[in-house]
């Protein structure tokens, strides 16, 4: 109801039929999509156009964009009014916004565009509260010079949708405007380590994403952050999030593959091998390393360590399937100190708490009092593991 993008992926609804904890399950490539300022002609405005078009009916165009009746039914619109309010105090993503709507009702301008600046020059900043002046501005005429990889452009009315980079620093901002009710500044490529880290750092000197995202998701005492308190909506965020990780890795992988070791790809010779003579069908490969957990290299590679283990020792004893219980003593007594709160509301507590067990199972496996003394061992990314 009050994105200013929306998400680009296709939802499983169906999963959710009452019989399990909710899940949100999506398929296929996550992008986040915005369109103009203003709708077309004779369309209802929708995500960051209920924000300037006709904000006189705000509330009402807000229940009507949830284009559900039966939804419609179930909302307080005092709520949505509070909300409306709130944003409008505390937002500058929402500010900037207002002031396009000042300006189109005001001054009646129709060529104004928006840009949304997908860089900062004082990282400094980057935990306090942002400004409008920071955010953005807005343009009469040509927008003139722009980082076009960064940026977001916004025109005043135009068919189809722009999809907005996952670099741009209000990325998720944009999408998820109440777990961050401020409008703060995402992940973005320059982010440096604080000078007192002594933790491993990357050769760049640089934050990577993965790093960035988890340290966002820890809780910090004494009170939770807004982030953490979103239920359903937090799930989302981590779904999406992790996507956009996805996403980032496959795009390091497409641009460095003279990086890669990818000697059996030789091109036309290796296509016209293969039997591929259209010329129509010959492009360029990306070779996945074996380091992509999923892709046919890591898996051949795990396929072969297994057999060579299997020629040296003999065949597997044991098959085991280790699984997570919400039920586990240590996730009722940690949900005990958050009342109000579902295991589906918090999956973050979920995997961590799993991933000790499953340490604390393997550790108890290779110290040889259940088996006796371990002759062979692999353990390969995430939770593919051998023990012989």
């Amino acid at each position: 109801m009050f994105s200013f993008t929306s998400m680009g992926a296709k939802v499983d609804h169906s999963i959710n039929d009452g019989s399990s904890p909710y899940i949100f399950k999506i398929s296929g490539q996550v992008c986040h999509l915005m369109g103009s300022l203003l709708p077309m002609d004779n369309e209802s405005p929708k995500f960051a156009q209920l924000y300037v078009y006709d904000t006189y009916n705000e509330v009402q165009n807000r229940l009507k964009a949830l284009g559900s009746q039966e939804n419609n039914g179930r909302l307080d619109t005092k709520i949505v009014q509070e909300l409306i309010k709130m944003f409008d105090q505390s937002n500058e993503l929402v500010k900037l916004f207002r002031i396009a709507r000042d300006k189109f009702e005001i001054d009646g301008l129709i060529n104004l565009k928006m840009s949304l600046l997908g860089r900062q020059q004082n990282d400094g900043k980057q935990y306090d509260q942002p400004t409008s002046d920071e955010i953005g501005g807005l343009i009469v005429g040509d927008i003139g010079l722009s980082d076009s990889n960064r940026d977001i452009i916004i025109d005043c009315k135009s068919e189809g949708l722009k999809r907005v980079t996952k670099l741009n620093p209000k990325f998720m901002a944009l999408q998820y405007p109440i777990l961050f009710p401020y409008g703060e500044d995402g992940y973005k490529p320059d982010l440096k380590w604080n000078e007192n880290y002594k933790g491993p750092k990357t050769k760049r000197q640089r934050i990577p994403m993965r790093a960035y995202i988890t340290y966002h998701i820890q809780e910090r005492e004494p009170s939770l952050t807004t982030l953490l308190k979103g239920g359903r909506l937090f799930q989302q965020y981590l779904v999406d999030s992790y996507a956009t990780l996805e996403e980032d890795r496959l795009d390091y992988i497409r641009q460095n593959q003279k990086n890669l070791r990818s000697e059996i790809y030789k091109g036309i010779y290796d296509a016209m091998s293969r039997g591929d003579n259209d010329a129509k069908n010959l492009g360029q490969k990306v070779v996945l390393p074996t380091s992509y957990t999923g892709s046919p290299r890591y898996m051949f590679n795990n396929y072969q360590d297994a057999m060579a283990i299997c020629r040296e020792y003999g065949h597997p004893d044991l098959f085991i399937t280790f699984t997570c219980n919400v039920k586990w003593p240590e996730i009722i007594r940690e949900f005990e100190t958050k009342p109000g709160y579902k295991p589906e509301d918090r999956p973050d507590i979920i995997s961590r708490i799993f991933k000790m067990k499953l340490d604390d199972m393997l550790d108890f496996i290779k110290s040889g009092k259940p088996f006796g003394e371990v002759d062979a061992k692999k353990f390969g990314s995430r939770e593919n593991v051998e023990v012989q």
